[in-house]
């Protein structure tokens, strides 16, 4: 069995949505970067890249909404 490396997103503040699952760094970073407006309406603060459940990079700090645009 080939186990495939778990790239996530831990999202913290708002309703807390859960992150998709990724197999590359890449997919990954380009999800939050296509969909970091979305997340901030939702109240989300910071978003921190895990790997295999480890944190991969420092948070990213997102920022309100209403700097968002």
């Amino acid at each position: 069995m080939v186990l495939r490396p778990q790239w996530e997103w831990q999202l913290d503040g708002g309703d807390s949505p859960t992150s998709p699952v990724f197999t590359t760094q890449y997919d990954a970073e380009q999800w939050v970067g296509e969909n970091w407006r979305s997340l901030a309406a939702r109240g989300v603060t910071r978003a921190t890249l895990l790997h295999q459940g480890e944190p991969a990079a420092s948070p990213l700090d997102l920022p309100p909404v209403s700097s968002a645009r």
